[in-house]
C-alpha cells in the first residue's frame, strides 16, 4: 500500500492536522497495522517537499506546533493517476513454501508432512478470518474475503502438490 498516496487520498476531503491524518488511516486502513506516528509525519514532510500538500495553517498548544495539511492540485492530480493505475498482479513464482517442498525431498524428508502442517496452518488462519469476517463491518468483510480467497488458492495448491509429490520428486532427483 502507498502510504503517501493514502494520507493524499484522505486529504481531498479538506485539511487535517497530522494526527487525524492517522486518526483516520488506522479507522480505514489499519486494522491490522496501524500507522506509527513518526511514520506519518515523515511521509508528510516529503508530500511537502515534493509540492504535493501545502501546510494550510499552524496552531500553538500546550505541545509542539500543530501543522494542518492540505493537498495541492498537483497532489490530487497524483491521487487520480495512482488510482487509473493497476497494481501489478502478483506471480508468486518464487514461493517459500515450494521451495521447502523440494528441499524435503532433496533431503529425503516427508515433503507430505510439510505439506500436512502447512494445510493446517492455513485452516487455522481461515477459521480467524472468517469469524473476523462475520464479526466486521463491510470493510472488514472484504479484506477477509481477499485474505481468504488467497488462502482457499494456496490449499488448491497444496492438494495439487500432495497429489503429485511422487513425480516431483523424481524431477528433483534428477
Amino acid at each position: 500500500m502507498s502510504i503517501g498516496h493514502t494520507l493524499l487520498g484522505l486529504l481531498e476531503s479538506g485539511p487535517r492536522h497530522g494526527y487525524d491524518l492517522k486518526r483516520a488511516f488506522d479507522e480505514k486502513f489499519g486494522h491490522d497495522r496501524p500507522l506509527h506516528y513518526g511514520q506519518v509525519y515523515s511521509t508528510m514532510s516529503r508530500l511537502l517537499k515534493n509540492g504535493l500538500v501545502v501546510v494550510d495553517g499552524i496552531e500553538a498548544g500546550g505541545g509542539p506546533e500543530r501543522k494542518r495539511y492540505a493537498i495541492t492540485d498537483a497532489g490530487i492530480t497524483d491521487v487520480q493517476r495512482w488510482l487509473a493505475t493497476p497494481e501489478k498482479p502478483e506471480p508468486y513464482l518464487q514461493s517459500t513454501l515450494y521451495t521447502k517442498v523440494v528441499l524435503a525431498l532433496l533431503t529425503h524428508r516427508d515433503a507430505a508432512d510439510v505439506l500436512d502442517t502447512q494445510r493446517s496452518e492455513h485452516l487455522r488462519s481461515m477459521r480467524i478470518l472468517t469469524d473476523r469476517k462475520r464479526k466486521g463491518d463491510l470493510a472488514d468483510q472484504l479484506i477477509c474475503d481477499h485474505a481468504l480467497f488467497h488462502l482457499e488458492a494456496d490449499l488448491r495448491w497444496l492438494e495439487l502438490t500432495a497429489a503429485r509429490l511422487d513425480k516431483l520428486r523424481e524431477a528433483v532427483a534428477r
